[in-house]
């Protein structure tokens, strides 16, 4: 199907890896590649909590497995001071490498109990396992919100506040009401979001563009059902980022 010039691509910019202590073992990336590739979808992203570490991996995976036909996006799921989750998602690999440097100094110096919260391994393509993070990724860092939104700005990132329609680690259960002037590029429902709270949120935040992605753990949050589709031209970054423009018409959420 296209529409004025416009392809429809699925779309999912929120997946965890086994790097994240709560992401399931099965999350490996061979295996997130071949789950993507057979649900459809176009565009992923690599979003671990508070680390880029994994995205290598995925994006290699991808390259052997995919070629051209997904997109792999490295990102990151921030963990601020408020305890708010904020996806990052970079253009490239310097952007990334840098910001990863960053957060790394926020992290408080809490090890990871695996026994409590589970294994952090960051991997290559083949899950051939390289090393296991030692500092707990699933922990507040020492930024609040406003500096972590700056952070991601210095690095020309899509920035989007996670699963508002969540109590836990959301902006409006902890802050209130996400203010106008935030300068984030959408926000985030969550794949359980109920079809009366989905129409509440478009009400409220008209100008808005909301997004829903999986944010998943294990293999089978990866579905079509859990994605939002997109608009595209073709599949880069800068491509995704101008569907996501406030008042978007390019970003199709069925429920």
């Amino acid at each position: 199907m296209k529409i004025r010039n416009f392809y429809p691509h699925l779309v999912d910019l929120h997946i965890h890896t086994v790097l994240s202590p709560c992401g399931e073992l099965e999350m490996g990336a061979p295996e997130i590649i071949q789950k993507t590739l057979s649900s459809g979808i176009s565009v992923i992203a690599v979003t671990d909590h508070n680390s880029t570490l994994n995205w290598y991996a995925l994006r290699d995976a991808a390259r052997d497995m995919a070629g051209e036909e997904l997109l792999v996006l490295p990102g990151v799921e921030v963990q601020t001071a408020e305890d708010i989750h904020i996806i990052g998602i970079f253009p490239g690999e310097g952007e990334t490498l840098t910001f990863q440097k960053w957060i790394e100094k926020g992290l408080r110096d809490i090890p990871n109990k695996v026994d409590i919260f589970g294994y952090q391994l960051i991997i290559d393509k083949n899950n051939n396992i390289i090393s296991e993070y030692e500092h707990l990724l699933i922990q507040g860092t020492v930024y609040p919100i406003d500096e972590v939104i700056a952070e991601l700005h210095s690095r020309d990132a899509i920035i989007i506040p996670a699963h508002i329609d969540r109590e836990s680690f959301s902006y409006p259960y902890v802050l209130g009401p996400i203010p106008s002037d935030l300068e984030v590029d959408a926000l985030e429902i969550s794949s359980a979001v109920t079809a009366e709270n989905l129409a509440k949120l478009r009400l409220q935040y008209q100008e808005r563009t909301l997004l829903r992605s999986s944010d998943a753990h294990c293999l089978r949050d990866i579905s079509p059902d859990n994605c939002s589709t997109l608009l595209l031209k073709h599949l880069d970054f800068q491509e995704v980022r101008r569907a996501l423009l406030p008042g978007s018409d390019r970003v199709i959420i069925q429920h």
